[in-house]
């Protein structure tokens, strides 16, 4: 059995969500990006005592360590952190843009066959640059976590062989500019099951990251999500 409390700040989206042995209990999402910051503990809270749950039953805490804003990541971090300290719990960390990709995944199976086709999350990190990576349907990395300035040729070759699907809020302008057949694009709404089962499957595999040094994936130097675009 597994109790996880799953914390997501990265992007304009916020949600957390409690999860037993690989099912969602119960959710909150914040769509105030300037808001995260007081969401949480108050969300944490309020989803504990609406589901008769104490902190302490916790069995472990994921947080979505990025890339995306970096006051978001630093924000779920801390909570993070500081909840698995003090109950001494284990920490799992979960790649932003893979939790996208699984959302893609798990949104999109029933309309595209995505075993030939790779996913491409996408986070707006300014102008015309975006985090990314590129994914197969096994959620295995084919391209790494990166950030990128995309222009019309981006993903050229990648595009000559497979067709691609693009989510997350960073495709909206790359679909603007992008001109190939092979290229799909999805809206993927927030889904708690796609970060669930993510922790679910490092849990089982006592896949957790060390608290003292564990921090946000940031990509860039830094990232001041309140210049986003």
């Amino acid at each position: 059995m597994s109790l996880i409390l799953n914390i997501d700040t990265a992007t304009d989206i916020a949600h957390i969500s409690l999860s037993k042995s690989g099912e969602i209990l119960d959710s909150i999402t914040n769509n105030d990006q300037r808001e995260h910051g007081s969401f949480l503990q108050p969300s944490i809270q309020k989803l504990l005592k609406n589901n008769s749950i104490t902190i302490a039953s916790l069995d472990a805490v994921a947080i979505s360590v990025g890339p995306g804003s970096y006051t978001g990541l630093r924000v779920g971090m801390a909570s993070a952190k500081g909840i698995c300290f003090a109950l001494q719990k284990p920490l799992i960390a979960i790649n932003s843009l893979e939790i996208i990709a699984c959302a893609a995944v798990l949104e999109n199976s029933h309309k595209y066959d995505l075993s030939n086709t790779l996913i491409c999350p996408m986070i707006d990190a300014r102008r015309m640059e975006v985090f990314t990576a590129l994914y197969n349907q096994k959620l295995e990395k084919i391209l790494e976590p990166q950030a990128m300035i995309i222009d019309p040729s981006s993903f050229e070759n990648y595009l000559l062989m497979n067709k691609i699907l693009f989510a997350g809020n960073g495709a909206k302008k790359w679909e603007l500019i992008c001109n190939n057949d092979n290229a799909l694009f999805a809206q993927i709404p927030i889904n708690p099951l796609a970060m669930n089962k993510l922790s679910f499957i490092k849990y089982e595999n006592n896949d957790f990251v060390d608290l003292a040094y564990s921090e946000p994936s940031y990509l860039k130097e830094f990232f001041d999500s309140s210049k986003q675009v």
